[in-house]
C-alpha cells in the first residue's frame, strides 16, 4: 500500500474542504471496496483519504415532509434490509441489500459506496434506478442533485468530481398498487458477487392489467438503464407466463444489440431472459 495523508473530517463542511484542498482525495465511508483499491495501489491512487464514517448526519433512513424517502449514504446494507420503511415502500431494495457478501459486509459497508464505487455488479443500484432515485453531491462550490440513471457513465465511473461528497439518495415510494422483486445470479450462493441481476417493478390497475413496468437489469449494459424495450410490451397487458418469457426475450435482445457478441454472449443471453420472466413473476398477477 502506497503512503497517503488521512483526514478525519468532523462536518461535511470540512470534508467538502479537506477533498478540495488535498485533492486527489477518497471519501472513506465503510471502506469495503476503497481498501481493496488501495492495496492494489493500481489507478488513480490518491494523495489523501477523507474518513466520513462519524458523520451520523449521513446515517438513515427516513420519509420526508414532501414524501420523498432519503437515504443517507452511510447508511448501511444491513440497515437497509431490516427497514420497516424500505420493506412497506421499496421491498426490492431491502431484497438487494440483504444479497450482498457477508453479514460483516453488511454491518460495514454502505449503500453511498456501492452508488459511488459504480461497478458493474452492484446489487442496490438496478432497485434505486426503478424507484427513480436521485443523488445529492456537495462541495465547497455548492450542491447539485442528479437523476441516478444520468449519474453513470461506465463501469466504475460516475460524473461525480473527485472534491464531492454524496450527500443523500432520495426516491419517491412506489404506489400501493405495485410490486417488486429483485434476483440475482452468482457463481455461488453465499459472498457472491452478481452476474446478472434484475430490478422488476408492476402495477396493476382495477381489471388486473399492468399499468406500470420497470425493469431494471444489472451487469447486462455498459451502463444501467431501463430495459424500455421490453416494459412498453407489458403496458395494458394481462400477466401471463407466455407474456413474462417474451418480455425477458427483449431484454435479452437490447443487451445484445448494446453490448454485441463476445464469450459470454451465449450464456448471458438464456440467463438474463430467465431472470427476467423470475422477477416478473415475483412481483405478481395483480
Amino acid at each position: 500500500m502506497k503512503p497517503f495523508d488521512y483526514i478525519q473530517a468532523p462536518s461535511i463542511t470540512d470534508a467538502c474542504i479537506a477533498a478540495a484542498e488535498h485533492s486527489p482525495a477518497k471519501f472513506l465511508a465503510g471502506g469495503t471496496d476503497l481498501l481493496i483499491e488501495l492495496r492494489r495501489g493500481n489507478g488513480n491512487y490518491p494523495r489523501s483519504v477523507v474518513d466520513i464514517s462519524f458523520l451520523h448526519e449521513l446515517r438513515g433512513i427516513e420519509a420526508t415532509p414532501d414524501g420523498l424517502i432519503r437515504i443517507g449514504p452511510l447508511t448501511t446494507h444491513s440497515e437497509l434490509s431490516s427497514s420497516a420503511l424500505l420493506r412497506k415502500n421499496a421491498s426490492f431494495l431491502s431484497s438487494a441489500a440483504s444479497t450482498i457478501g457477508s453479514p460483516q459486509i453488511r454491518n460495514r459497508g454502505t449503500v453511498g459506496g456501492n452508488v459511488m464505487n459504480s461497478a458493474a455488479c452492484a446489487d442496490t443500484v438496478p432497485p434505486l434506478i426503478a424507484l427513480g432515485a436521485s443523488v445529492t453531491l456537495q462541495s465547497v462550490e455548492g450542491r447539485r442533485t442528479i437523476t441516478l440513471s444520468d449519474f453513470f457513465i461506465g463501469p466504475y465511473k460516475n460524473i461525480a468530481r473527485g472534491d464531492e461528497l454524496l450527500t443523500s439518495i432520495s426516491f419517491s415510494p412506489l404506489p400501493s398498487v405495485c410490486r417488486s422483486s429483485f434476483v440475482k445470479l452468482g457463481r455461488r450462493n453465499a459472498l457472491s458477487i452478481s452476474r446478472l441481476s434484475v430490478a422488476a417493478v408492476l402495477g396493476y390497475d382495477r381489471d388486473g392489467r399492468i399499468a406500470d413496468a420497470r425493469i431494471v437489469p444489472g451487469s447486462a449494459f455498459p451502463v444501467w438503464r431501463r430495459a424500455r424495450e421490453a416494459e412498453q410490451m407489458l403496458l395494458g397487458e394481462e400477466p401471463s407466463d407466455k407474456l413474462f418469457t417474451a418480455a425477458g426475450k427483449r431484454v435479452s435482445e437490447a443487451m445484445v444489440s448494446y453490448t454485441g457478441r463476445r464469450w459470454s454472449t451465449e450464456y448471458k443471453e438464456a440467463v438474463i431472459t430467465i431472470l427476467v420472466r423470475r422477477a416478473l413473476e415475483m412481483c405478481g398477477r395483480g
